[in-house]
């Protein structure tokens, strides 16, 4: 009997919001397998006692990006860790943009801010600044050339808790087409989900964002699923990756480009694809055979 940990974080006093974890739990279960739920932060967990750490839903390790890779690679020394440490510690720098954009594929055009970097905002055109490290629109927002002052102001607050910023252009055609998440698994396309914009004019990077506004299943073009297949060809040392996510919105050109690739703590939506459970519980499972 395989045992395997399914990794998340501990929302307390908040109730989890991570709806797929208990039924992905109970199919593995019923698959034969001893799965349990565990915090990736929790001291007393003896990681080699398990056949396969699946990291699910670790949600908060942008705020502790650091302390999350360290934990990662202590990991993967005594256990497989899924994905692997190299990847976790390459993906949780959303610079890593840049470097998919030098290997060719087509990203949303970005530059970034360090600490200590002069406040270079563009005058000319509707930008969005928001951190190198986050999850769930945390710190994001959308600023006009006339909002420079707000958006001084975040960056200032930004740097001010060493966060580097991506100033990146508003990519208009997500308010008419939205921005589509092609889910891979097992090394397969699995589903993909659309979902509308997420930052709303006006809204201010530190208040509470809706991650997922209007998500619906979404069928992938052919455009689509080849600029997914290009960015995750393109992560370096091509490692092995039991799962995978690639964000999309249109261009100027209406050509599809990557808005972020996200190999850490993909949500499924299971929920939204309840066939896809299967699949996955299977993946797992060969995964933790091995």
């Amino acid at each position: 009997m395989p045992r395997i940990a399914l990794v998340t974080y501990d929302p307390r006093p908040e109730p989890s919001k991570d709806t797929d974890l208990p039924v992905l739990a109970a199919a593995l279960r019923e698959a034969g397998a001893d799965a349990q739920t565990v915090f990736w932060d929790d001291g007393d967990v003896d990681w080699a006692g398990y056949d396969l750490v699946l990291i699910r839903s670790t949600w908060d390790y942008s705020w502790r990006a650091a302390e999350f890779v360290a934990w990662a690679e202590r990991c993967a020394k005594v256990t497989r860790l899924a994905n692997p440490a190299e990847v976790v510690r390459w993906n949780t720098d959303k610079r890593y943009l840049g470097e998919l954009a030098e290997a060719g594929v087509p990203v949303v055009p970005t530059r970034y801010l360090a600490p200590g970097d002069p406040a270079d905002l563009p005058d000319d055109q509707e930008y969005v600044v928001k951190p190198t490290s986050g999850a769930g629109a945390r710190y994001a927002a959308r600023y006009t050339p006339g909002q420079h002052e707000s958006a001084v102001r975040q960056l200032e607050r930004m740097h001010a808790e060493g966060l580097t910023a991506m100033v990146q252009p508003y990519m208009r055609g997500i308010d008419a087409a939205g921005e589509r998440a092609l889910q891979f698994f097992g090394g397969r396309l699995l589903h993909a989900s659309r979902k509308r914009a997420v930052l709303a004019p006006g809204t201010a990077f530190d208040a509470a964002k809706v991650a997922h506004p209007g998500l619906e299943p979404w069928t992938p073009t052919e455009a689509e699923h080849a600029v997914a297949e290009r960015a995750l060809a393109a992560v370096p040392d091509a490692p092995e990756l039991l799962y995978a996510r690639v964000d999309l919105v249109d261009g100027e050109d209406g050509q599809p480009r990557v808005m972020e690739l996200e190999l850490v703590e993909p949500n499924l939506f299971l929920f939204l694809h309840p066939g896809s459970l299967r699949p996955v519980v299977e993946a797992v499972l060969a995964a933790a055979g091995r």
